[in-house]
């Protein structure tokens, strides 16, 4: 950590430092976001975080993507553009039903859920390609706290990298 604190790198200045318990089939690594760019095994990634940058006060709707330590608590994937995927962390392909809570007012907020849904949800089943493989950080998720934000993935990136709703997105090839 010492080093990394020489190069710039804190908390402070907007870094988010993510130990990684499982990234496919690396059993543990670190990423680290820095200046729209993430840190994997020596490797230098383009990188989209939220469309108002990084707070260490997330709130739903902020368009901000949460500072601090994550690890993945499971990938979703569509098995319909991707093929043969194989993890060593819990998975599921992704369903026209699958959706992600998003509804404040709900017992299931930041939860995975099916539609029909009564309640707000964003669909994981998408036109585009930004949710063909999303990895679900374990930010607030216990407890869930209602309004300190939802759906906090880590999915490829828009074209252009532009800003995220709060997630992190890298290009579909690493992740």
């Amino acid at each position: 950590m010492n080093i990394l604190l020489r190069k710039g790198f804190s908390k402070k200045n907007g870094i988010i430092l993510l130990p990684i318990e499982i990234l496919f089939i690396i059993p543990s690594m670190e990423l680290l976001v820095k200046n729209n760019h993430l840190f994997a095994k020596g490797e230098k990634l383009q990188c989209a975080i939220g469309l108002n940058g990084l707070t260490d006060n997330k709130q739903e709707g902020d368009l901000s993507t949460p500072i601090g330590t994550f690890h993945f608590d499971k990938i979703y994937y569509r098995a319909d553009r991707l093929s043969n995927m194989k993890f060593i962390i819990d998975s599921a392909i992704i369903s026209k039903n699958d959706g992600w809570c998003d509804d404040q007012k709900s017992d299931l907020y930041n939860q995975h859920i099916q539609f029909p849904f009564q309640e707000s949800a964003e669909h994981l089943y998408r036109d585009d390609h930004i949710y063909d493989i999303i990895c679900v950080l374990n930010y607030n998720t216990s407890p869930v706290i209602p309004g300190r934000g939802s759906a906090i993935f880590l999915h490829i990136a828009k074209p252009g990298f532009t800003g995220t709703e709060g997630c992190l997105a890298i290009e579909k090839k690493p992740l």
